[in-house]
């Protein structure tokens, strides 16, 4: 990879960009050509960066000019690439750092090294319980001895002075040992009551049985249509919104049967693809024999089960995130690229929430070539962010944790 393109490099912030921008055309392992061609390589395929950085914000510019490697680029692919004049020159050097990153197969070696590591953090949380545990059930034993030792060292203080002792009582008249059993209920039974009751109606890994067996994985991520095909309410309004059959009819009015890989359901059981595209059909009131005759206005909606639940009093705007915030819905939503039945993959909390306004940054450098234009009204980050005060603004410091932002 040229250097230009090593310096300040966010591979992270590269991911993100490269799946909401480019993993609809370009193959994910940049070895592949898909609807453009495989990437891997490409910092090394422009003796310009500059006009690499030009080709990605704006390609039928860079065209027009007659620059001769855009023009030879341009004849790869017969689909048009698309333009990204928003994307600055740290985004574009971060893409870039992924794809070599990933073409390399160094994120393949990170991977393993970090699974690895993992599993040493895991063997080490382990280690350190069994020591906790061995530590606690000690000062148990001693806790016990000396109760043992003050209960004979009383006992023969009594005998020396003569002195009757009071007659014992059975444990369940005993009140000390009433008064402590019923605190350590009261403590026991309250850690339980209390955890149970924060998780209610969180539905993390909630995976409904939906009346057509649609698969995200061959969707979104085999054929790599985007998530915004379907769901581009997201772009541009509270609602993600399901598409309506008609969209689905797009596609499978001319695809009616299935060739993909094996789909099984999340009980392992084999699901024919091509019935459920009858499934849909049917829904649709299409006859594939005779697809001319077909009536949309006499298609029903189809019933799908709704996954993901927020609480009355919460208000959540997907444009807002998606949009504004460049957040990705793999974000929430997880792998949905990787999965057939889709499940609940975040537990969609108030303190999950909250936690990610915290650290998510905002795109707040305002200059003459990029950075979100509405964040110029804080003077003070800008100052501050000039004198060395801060380096980065969060959700968090535009008020991203007042409760009338998300509460009604």
């Amino acid at each position: 990879m040229s250097p230009i393109f090593a310096q300040d490099a966010n591979v992270n912030e590269g991911k993100t960009l490269f799946v909401g921008k480019c993993q609809s055309c370009h193959a994910p392992d940049m070895k592949s050509n898909s609807t453009g061609p495989a990437l891997g390589g490409v910092t090394g395929r422009w003796e310009d960066a500059g006009k690499l950085h030009e080709w990605i914000r704006n390609n039928q510019k860079l065209i027009a000019s007659g620059y001769p490697k855009a023009v030879e680029v341009s004849k790869i692919s017969s689909t048009a690439m698309s333009t990204f004049p928003d994307l600055t020159d740290e985004q574009i050097n971060s893409v870039l750092a992924y794809i070599e990153a990933k073409a390399s197969g160094a994120l393949d070696k990170d991977k393993g090294n970090a699974g690895a590591a993992g599993g040493a953090g895991a063997e080490a949380s382990s280690q350190n319980n069994i020591m906790y545990g061995v530590v606690s059930l000690i000062l148990a034993l001693v806790a016990l001895v000396l109760i043992y030792v003050n209960f004979n060292l009383q006992k023969a203080a009594r005998d020396a002075e003569k002195v009757k002792a009071a007659p014992s009582l059975p444990v369940y008249r005993n009140k000390t040992y009433l008064a402590i059993a019923a605190i350590v209920l009261f403590i026991v039974g309250g850690y339980f009551t209390t955890k149970g009751m924060i998780n209610v109606n969180r539905q993390i890994h909630y995976e409904p049985e939906q009346p057509i067996f649609y698969s995200h994985k061959v969707h979104a991520g085999i054929n790599q249509i985007n998530c915004l095909y379907c769901h581009g309410n997201a772009w541009e309004s509270k609602t993600a919104a399901i598409p309506s059959v008609n969209v689905c009819m797009n596609c499978h009015k001319t695809i009616q049967k299935y060739n993909g890989p094996e789909l099984k359901n999340k009980e392992g059981h084999v699901v024919d693809g091509t019935k459920e595209i009858q499934k849909l059909y049917d829904y649709a009131g299409f006859d594939p024999a005779n697809p001319d005759a077909w009536d949309a206005s006499k298609a029903k909606p189809i019933e799908w089960v709704k996954i993901h639940n927020l609480p009355d009093h919460v208000y959540f705007n997907h444009s807002q995130h998606i949009r504004v915030g460049n957040v990705q819905c793999q974000t929430c939503h997880g792998e949905i690229t990787g999965m057939d039945e889709v499940y609940q993959f975040s537990e969609l909390s108030m303190g999950w929430c909250v936690n990610c306004h915290r650290n998510t940054k905002v795109n707040f450098n305002v200059d003459s070539t990029g950075g979100n234009q509405y964040y110029s009204i804080y003077e003070k980050f800008h100052n501050d962010i000039k004198s060395g005060k801060m380096d980065s603004v969060t959700v968090k410091d535009i008020g991203g944790l007042e409760c009338q932002k998300c509460h009604y």
